[in-house]
């Protein structure tokens, strides 16, 4: 990416310092650029909607609103925003609502800057960034059931070669580059993938993936 085209970040945290901290960190990475900053759920909505920032970096445990019920309340208005959760909450309900809400991905506030920033810039182009320990609480989630569709048995031989590059957090037009095929076909079928799976999304296409033994997202640790 050209340095003068930065990626512009929403910061929600109801701790000043913390957005402080975060705003030198980001900023000094040359293409990330924090435009603006809440204080709690309520005034990430408005500011969200009024500047329709790139990237919204949320967290989750904040007064008049909690940040689940910001990315909701975001994402019915604005379906296309990319919002990332920064917590320092590892519970499984808190994970798993904020994915259902519509996060695209969700750290852990240990992670490190150079994490952090790789995972604004993914989420900017449309991946998924999990860290092994909350795919591990998502996954713990996903009580298998008999009618569970098999991928390996519903999915073709082309949509086996695509779903670890899903479960990697690629997004479309990386997975098109790696298989020469475009990025409209990628979407294609990934959509087909996700109706055989009986899913609703990407996230929990590539766990169920993961829980049926077909790829790992741990290979990170």
């Amino acid at each position: 990416m050209n340095i003068t085209q930065k990626i512009q970040i929403l910061l929600v945290d109801d701790h000043e310092v913390v957005r402080e901290g975060l705003r030198a960190v980001l900023e000094s990475k040359g293409d990330l650029q924090v435009v603006g900053e809440a204080g709690d759920g309520i005034q990430a909505v408005e500011l969200a909607l009024r500047l329709k920032p790139d990237v919204i970096l949320m967290d989750i445990d904040m007064p008049r609103k909690n940040g689940i019920s910001a990315i909701h309340d975001i994402v019915v208005e604005q379906p296309e925003a990319k919002i990332l959760v920064l917590s320092s909450f590892s519970e499984d309900t808190q994970i798993v609502e904020s994915m259902r809400a519509g996060a695209l991905g969700y750290m852990l506030k240990a992670v490190g800057t150079d994490a952090l920033a790789d995972a604004i810039r993914r989420v900017y182009a449309g991946e998924t960034p999990l860290t092994p320990l909350v795919a591990r609480r998502i996954i713990a989630t996903m009580t298998p059931t008999r009618s569970e569709p098999r991928l390996v048995e519903v999915l073709t031989e082309r949509e086996l070669m695509i779903l670890p590059l899903v479960v990697r957090g690629l997004s479309n037009k990386d997975i098109g580059l790696q298989l020469g095929i475009t990025t409209r076909t990628v979407g294609t079928h990934i959509t087909n993938m996700m109706s055989k799976a009986e899913v609703e999304n990407r996230v929990q296409l590539s766990m169920l993936a993961v829980r049926q033994g077909l790829t790992s997202v741990f290979n990170d640790e």
